[in-house]
């Protein structure tokens, strides 16, 4: 399945030409939940069992795969059925990880990265060269997020038009190839604010690294959750802004 379109543009570079251009496809998948629980997003039709996955456990909804009791992809619609660790969620019309509301209270809900794994400064920089060499659908279109999953011999990519979704289907595809996510680490493109880092930290993850910025909220939670955050990965340097001793220079 083609991740996008051909559509004609007029280019404007001294005299204006018409060309086709590229543009990644996106469309609206609804996922609900138990029949109770509702959320519509826009993504990437591709890795949908993956994304879902990953979704169930970044919002804490699954602490593993195995609470999913049925997971059904019906062309835009994925129905999910799982053993909720709360049952007053039921209640709830709609819940998102994509958005910054409410973030003081669900780090409440996290419990700390211990994990002591370490990685170099090397590591990040080669971990980022696979990040962009794989990146097909940005190159393509220039409109899509990537991101991986890096772990002992593990290297899981995915791209989507939303940066939170990208990382939502690395950790699904993490979580049911059974990947130790207490020594792995994220590599993407994009801030990192509050939700970000909280979806990373309920998963165990202990280090995500971008070439972007951190925000304060996120850098918050990254600090009182137990995360290293790299942030400015570019030109074989970066800054390390919480809990530096997982990378070793």
């Amino acid at each position: 399945m083609k991740l996008y379109r051909e559509v004609v543009a007029f280019k404007v570079d001294g005299k204006t030409v018409k060309v086709k251009e590229r543009v990644v496809k996106d469309s609206e998948i609804h996922v609900i939940i138990n029949g109770a629980i509702s959320r519509r997003f826009y993504v990437t039709p591709s890795k949908l069992k993956e994304f879902a996955v990953g979704y169930l456990l970044g919002e804490g909804l699954i602490r593993r795969v195995s609470d999913i009791n049925l997971l059904d992809i019906n062309g835009e619609s994925i129905n999910v059925e799982i053993n909720l660790k709360d049952a007053n969620m039921e209640k709830e019309p709609v819940i998102g990880s994509d958005s910054l509301g409410g973030w003081r209270s669900k780090i409440e809900s996290v419990e700390y990265v211990e994990s002591k794994f370490r990685i170099t400064k090397d590591e990040v920089f080669e971990a980022f060269d696979r990040l962009v060499k794989g990146a097909r659908l940005w190159r393509m279109t220039g409109g899509a997020h990537v991101a991986a999953l890096v772990g002992e011999g593990e290297f899981v990519l995915a791209e989507d038009v939303s940066r939170h979704v990208a990382v939502d289907k690395i950790i699904g595809a993490g979580a049911i190839d059974k990947v130790d996510f207490a020594r792995s680490f994220i590599v993407y493109s994009g801030r990192m604010p509050a939700d970000m880092l909280i979806k990373v930290a309920r998963v165990g993850i202990p280090i995500i690294a971008s070439n972007a910025a951190p925000t304060y909220s996120g850098y918050k939670v990254a600090k009182d959750a137990g995360l290293t955050m790299v942030g400015f990965v570019r030109d074989g340097r970066f800054n390390i802004y919480t809990h530096p001793e997982r990378i070793k220079i």
